[in-house]
């Protein structure tokens, strides 16, 4: 399943993240306040189970997270800044680190890290800004799916039709959640329009 959410406050954010002008310390803000928006849309999909509780004046019938809250998986570095918004949404939820540098001859990823928590049944949003060629998500998501989560999301900033076929084709049951897809990819693997390396604007490196 893929989610485009169109949402103005969301589409107002991307915009300025596209903007070359907008400094190192607006975008990192931008990308986190993004994770906590997309997180409503990477959730809506959590199984609930009623629970009785007792408010000041009567016992009524609420909800809570059936198998409790999601695991949050970000694919290093640049998935830490939408992690972070993740987590001022859902702050009890466990997080896992998968570190991918990506080859720029061959656009392969290249795994320096996994940590994950116990994902076997449980609900799994895995979060990277950019979606492009796809490598670094498909083997993110090869890693996240041999523990067979109950479901897993896919959370991005900006996809291109190139990423969004890789992911769909080697992982047609994983649900995406994007904010923007874009038109292509040029000839370095950069998604066009885009907003340039999303790791190297969140942290003023080169």
């Amino acid at each position: 399943m893929l989610i485009e959410v169109n949402h103005p406050l969301i589409l107002e954010k991307i915009t300025r993240l596209r903007d070359i002008n907008t400094p190192t310390p607006e975008f990192r803000a931008l990308v986190t306040e993004l994770g906590m928006l997309l997180t409503l849309y990477a959730t809506d999909h959590l199984p609930l189970t009623p629970v009785e509780v007792k408010t000041p004046l009567m016992t009524t019938t609420g909800v809570s997270l059936e198998g409790g809250n999601p695991v949050v998986v970000s694919i290093m570095r640049a998935g830490n800044a939408l992690l972070d918004g993740v987590l001022k949404s859902i702050p009890a939820a466990d997080v896992g680190h998968i570190g991918l540098a990506r080859d720029e001859e061959t656009l392969q990823p290249l795994e320096y890290l996994v940590k994950l928590p116990i994902l076997a049944n449980r609900h799994v949003i895995v979060v990277d800004p950019m979606l492009a060629t796809g490598n670094s998500a498909n083997a993110a998501l090869n890693s996240v799916s041999s523990f067979n989560p109950a479901s897993t999301t896919l959370m991005c900033l900006v996809a291109a039709p190139e990423g969004l076929a890789k992911i769909q084709y080697h992982h047609p049951d994983i649900r995406i959640v994007t904010a923007a897809i874009d038109n292509k990819l040029n000839e370095k693997g950069y998604i066009l329009p885009g907003l340039g390396d999303a790791g190297d604007r969140i942290y003023g490196t080169e």
